[in-house]
């Protein structure tokens, strides 16, 4: 048996890639959906599946508690929103308060609530997926508020989070996943979910606490902040 894996956001696209990826090699995965009857393609994987809003930090609790006390070697936070880029003056701010509290804040509470279950595992490894789009030295061309905003704290909030918990042994990153082909990132993108989470899990092999703090593509390339 291989290590165990927490990923959330796994009914479609780079989620459902991890999941399917991960199980074939044997590999334990908990696989989380906020709607699991409706993961038609998850559930075709065999595996059970958990419900889990990353928002929702009740929601988070009950899912940490149900695991018992199951050892996890790493958790993938790969929940995360996107939604249609809008100019300065057309920004919904609650609308923006929304896309935080999954692309950031999401990460946050599902590590927190994961902590007891990562202290038992071997690994220690949280890696929150980012994008490029976080990047503050590579905007380039504005707008995408929400978006760019949310993934730029994702990447702060995980930085701290490596300091803090490097003396227990962790090692948290941040990773791009490149341009991928997903509901998400459209049929123009030139990466498949496929090669994006193959390059992504072939990194989070090789990662070791030197690497703890680090902002990653999915071929291990080092992102600029």
């Amino acid at each position: 048996m291989g290590s165990s894996y927490v990923v959330t956001g796994c009914n479609r696209g780079l989620g459902l890639e991890f999941t399917r990826q991960l199980a074939r090699r044997g590999d334990r995965v908990i696989a989380t959906a906020r709607r699991p009857e409706e993961a038609e393609e998850l559930n075709e994987l065999g595996l059970v599946v958990h419900p889990l809003d990353v928002r929702d930090t009740g929601s988070v609790r009950v899912f940490a508690a149900g695991l018992g006390e199951i050892p996890i070697d790493v958790v993938i936070n790969n929940a995360g929103i996107g939604v249609a880029s809008k100019p300065f003056e057309e920004l919904d701010l609650d609308e923006l308060a929304g896309i935080f509290e999954v692309n950031s804040f999401g990460a946050l509470r599902v590590t927190r609530a994961l902590l007891p279950h990562l202290r038992l595992g071997h690994r220690k490894v949280v890696a929150n997926i980012s994008s490029m789009m976080g990047s503050i030295g590579d905007n380039r061309s504005g707008e995408a508020y929400g978006y760019r905003g949310s993934k730029a704290a994702l990447n702060m909030l995980t930085r701290s989070l490596a300091i803090d918990l490097r003396p227990e042994g962790f090692t948290c990153v941040v990773l791009h996943p490149g341009w991928v082909s997903t509901d998400m990132g459209g049929p123009e993108a030139p990466l498949t979910a496929v090669e994006s989470a193959r390059g992504l899990i072939s990194v989070i092999d090789r990662l070791t606490i030197e690497k703890t703090g680090l902002f990653l593509d999915y071929a291990g390339q080092r992102v600029p902040w």
